[in-house]
């Protein structure tokens, strides 16, 4: 597969072919871009680019990548809480540490196995076949709801319903630090961060995203929140929190190295409502999923430190 990338004519000048592919194509490292390039598979104005190849601008860069590999997925019998289901979708509480889709480094043991095993072959299929009926996901660590498509009329519905804010997802974390505001909204641009391709960055010219919040309770140091999603960028509560200076409590990308729960192992951030606009009824319907015993577990101490 060929991919054509045009390099801006100021940003970046300057800069190794090898850094910036890695900083652009998602998910590929800087050892495999230096492989790609090593193949003699990144050609700009029809020559071959070295690993060495500093960017002068406007380069329109013809990117050979590799065939992805066929990877035939399984049903596996892994239990999963379901909230609702019916013949159009099915909502889950997605337990922390349960990837929501396969991926590289995550082929089974995901909740698309745990689905399909559920669910066998009624699940949409517009996203293809690593994604049957996932219409929206949530982070590894994050636990909580999502509603999965059991056909492509729902999905379709539900996506467009994510677009429009018909459907509307609410959070509840625990951040590091007390916001001075009982409410408010952050509204910054978020894109993928320059030389660490697991991470978000808020970023001028990213894609628009915004979250609003309000304080549940202020403990010593620490503050119970909750959020509403206008916006579904990868990561964004977590980059949002962090960039205003009170990331979520046990974060391993954006959180603080130490703190007195930097070992829970993971975000305490959790999706507790959905509501949206069933896809074949037209019946307006919220989920609730209670707080997960991690999380209960850290207010209780957090009380106690009052």
């Amino acid at each position: 597969m060929t991919k054509l990338h045009l390099v801006p004519s100021e940003q970046d000048i300057g800069k190794r072919i090898d850094t910036y592919l890695s900083e652009q194509i998602e998910g590929l490292t800087r050892s495999a871009a230096q492989g790609l390039l090593a193949q003699g598979a990144v050609f700009a104005e029809n020559k071959a680019l070295k690993k060495n190849y500093k960017l002068t601008g406007r380069e329109l860069l013809e990117i050979t990548m590799p065939e992805l590999r066929e990877i035939d997925l399984v049903p596996e019998n892994i239990p999963i809480d379901i909230i609702y289901e019916d013949t159009d979708i099915i909502v889950v509480n997605k337990p922390r540490g349960l990837v929501v889709h396969p991926a590289a480094g995550n082929w089974s043991g995901t909740l698309v196995n745990a689905l399909m095993y559920h669910c066998g072959d009624s699940l949409s299929g517009i996203n293809g076949e690593h994604r049957p009926g996932i219409v929206h996901r949530i982070d590894k660590d994050t636990s909580g709801l999502l509603v999965v498509a059991k056909n492509d009329t729902a999905h379709q519905n539900l996506a467009a319903q994510i677009v429009t804010h018909t459907a509307r997802r609410e959070y509840e974390a625990i951040v590091i630090g007390c916001p001075q505001l009982e409410e408010g909204t952050i509204d910054k641009p978020i894109a993928r961060h320059k030389s660490d391709r697991k991470k978000m960055a808020v970023m001028e010219g990213g894609r628009n995203a915004i979250t609003h919040y309000r304080i549940l309770k202020r403990y010593s140091g620490y503050t119970h929140m909750a959020f509403q999603l206008e916006t579904g960028r990868t990561h964004q509560i977590r980059v949002h929190m962090a960039s205003i200076g009170h990331p979520i409590i046990g974060d391993p990308l954006y959180g603080l190295k130490k703190d007195r729960f930097s070992a829970i192992g993971g975000q305490c951030l959790h999706a507790a409502a959905l509501t949206l606009v069933h896809p074949r009824t037209g019946e307006n319907m919220k989920f609730v999923a209670p707080l997960p015993p991690y999380f209960t577990d850290i207010l209780f101490k957090l009380e106690k430190m009052q």
